[in-house]
């Protein structure tokens, strides 16, 4: 299985080969004008970490539950005492290493009084925008030590410019942090066919590749699927397989896992090991096919190429002229072996979109040089004209990627959000003693948002196995779908069931159906936010109503 090596006289084609990653020397490159600008690594982080700071503020959206339900409502509850534990707590498929990052940062808010309702929304994403700088910086690093220093300038640009990476980067979703994570551990790996940096000749850059490779799947096991692919070429090739295994893999691995398993221990008050678990429920019984299934093409067809979006015919071309199969192989592996499940979503492959967009950078720079056409396509051309192309993708990108970017991040289903900053402000003003959210389950932030201890109800929708019931297909309804299929007969029986809540919060499609309901009981509509201008899940959910008892 011998992969093709770049070649050090491609690498030194470069305009910018002067430069040589991990290099502690000052780093000023020349560029083709003769100008000297400082792409120093500190520089790139510097400016990376302003736009994802930026990036993070522009987030006003709602997107996947998990982002909140699954890190900051579990973290809410480690520091302050209250927030909602969905049921994969309950079955242990979820590890606790995740969410205490979050805690950790609640707690120091805490300490130092700065647990305002600003400070708990904003200040989580701030700290993953620091992560996402990360991970664009160590992007950069490896597309420098892939293909050289001018491919990896077009990498970041490709990187930062991207919808779906501005849109879902800073977001605290574990997908976020496990691609951070991956493509640092890539940068340190030990390809044998990429040219090695000074950071990647150390004895130690295999153990650092391997600890951020554990640490990956520790957060989601699921990144086990791209070091699956990485490890057994790296195994085949290597001449030390018994050193690797016995002296990095099986110690590295076990310090994480220890690591995970005590968090979990002392969180959970058990242990709990919850890699199998997490295996048994969304690989063994397909337990996540419960929240819908896609085609098992949905990736090839659908799925990747939205959120790589404008990118995708300049990565394909990137792909053909860098000849790097084997990278572009780790892609298809990751798409393919995903496709095998039923349950897809978008930001399960957020972890090779970096990697594709890298190969958008490489096509871009080619265009960039003199000799493009001769060299890479064995035809002589005015390099004018292949110039102006670049321009012309370049524009393009832009112009079809920012507005999709600010869209969904100021947008599209800000309603959810924005209905939880009101009731936040209301909940200080005390005129909010109860909520009750009549909407799908997990349809807006929770606790961790309004930040405070009060009654609250959403529609439940815990999946229901067979044995909780005798084969009654009505039982197995959820409270979610029983609300959907009859607003105004579930919520009469809710009401003379349980205590009325101050507050009732729906989207305006159901609003309709059970507004005399909820005036018969003293509500009235006291706020309307706008959500969404075209269907998300089933009917349109244009706008959040929030509607008020008046006693």
């Amino acid at each position: 299985m011998k992969r093709r090596s770049i070649s050090s006289k491609n690498r030194a084609s470069d305009t910018d080969s002067t430069y040589k990653s991990g290099s502690k020397e000052q780093k000023q490159v020349r560029s083709d004008d003769g100008s000297i600008q400082f792409w120093t690594e500190r520089n790139v982080f510097i400016g990376c970490l302003l736009f994802r700071s930026v990036n993070a503020l522009l987030i006003h959206t709602y997107f996947n539950p998990d982002e909140h339900w699954q890190a900051l409502e579990v973290a809410h509850r480690v520091v302050f005492g209250y927030g909602h534990l969905t049921w994969e707590w309950e079955k242990g498929i979820r590890s606790y290493l995740h969410p205490m990052i979050f805690a950790l940062l609640y707690k120091i808010l805490a300490i130092f009084k700065l647990d305002t309702v600003w400070f708990m929304t904003k200040t989580p994403r701030l700290l993953q925008s620091i992560f996402a700088a990360i991970g664009d910086l160590y992007l950069y690093k490896l597309a420098d030590r892939i293909f050289g220093k001018h491919v990896s300038r077009w990498a970041l640009f490709c990187q930062m410019s991207n919808w779906f990476m501005f849109f879902c980067i800073t977001r605290t979703l574990s997908n976020s942090l496990e691609t951070v994570l991956i493509t640092v551990s890539l940068f340190y790996w030990p390809f044998h066919n990429f040219p090695s940096s000074q950071a990647c000749d150390s004895p130690m850059s295999r153990k650092l590749a391997l600890f951020f490779a554990a640490l990956s799947c520790a957060i989601r096991p699921t990144s086990a699927i791209v070091w699956l692919y990485i490890g057994i070429s790296h195994f085949y090739e290597t001449k030390d397989k018994i050193k690797f295994l016995i002296f990095d893999v099986l110690p590295i691995g076990a310090i994480v896992l220890i690591a995970t398993c005590l968090t979990d221990r002392w969180m959970y008050g058990s242990w709990i090991f919850v890699p199998l678990n997490f295996l048994k429920f969304n690989f063994f019984s397909a337990g996540g096919d419960y929240y819908g299934t896609h085609p098992w093409h949905w990736y090839f067809t659908q799925g990747f190429p939205a959120i790589v979006y404008t990118f995708l015919p300049i990565s394909v071309a990137g792909v053909w002229l860098s000849k790097e199969w084997w990278l572009a192989g780790l892609i298809g592996w990751v798409l393919g072996l995903y496709s095998l499940l039923g349950h897809k979503e978008f930001r399960f492959v957020l972890p090779v979109l970096p990697i594709t967009l890298m190969f958008s950078g490489y096509l871009l720079a080619e265009l960039d040089k003199p000799d493009f056409p001769k060299r890479k396509l064995g035809k002589s051309d005015k390099a004018q004209k292949w110039s102006s192309w670049k321009y012309f993708m370049v524009f393009g990108l832009l112009i079809t990627n920012i507005p999709a970017a600010l869209y969904t991040s100021l947008v599209h289903q800000r309603g959810s959000e924005a209905v939880m900053v009101f009731l936040a402000r209301e909940a200080d003003k005390h005129q909010v003693q109860s909520v009750t959210f009549l909407m799908q389950c997990h349809a807006t932030p929770y606790y961790a948002s309004l930040h405070r201890n009060l009654t609250m109800h959403f529609l439940d929708c815990s999946p229901r196995s067979d044995s909780d019931t005798d084969n009654n297909a009505e039982e197995l309804i959820d409270e979610s779908d029983g609300f959907m299929r009859d607003p105004v007969g579930f919520v009469l029986d809710m009401f003379s069931t349980l205590p009325l809540p101050s507050h009732v919060v729906l989207f305006d499609s159901q609003a309709v159906q059970l507004r005399e309901v909820l005036a018969l009981h003293g509500y009235v509509q006291v706020q309307r936010f706008f959500h969404a201008h075209f269907p998300v899940d089933r009917e349109l959910q244009g706008y959040v109503v929030v509607y008020q008892r008046i006693v």
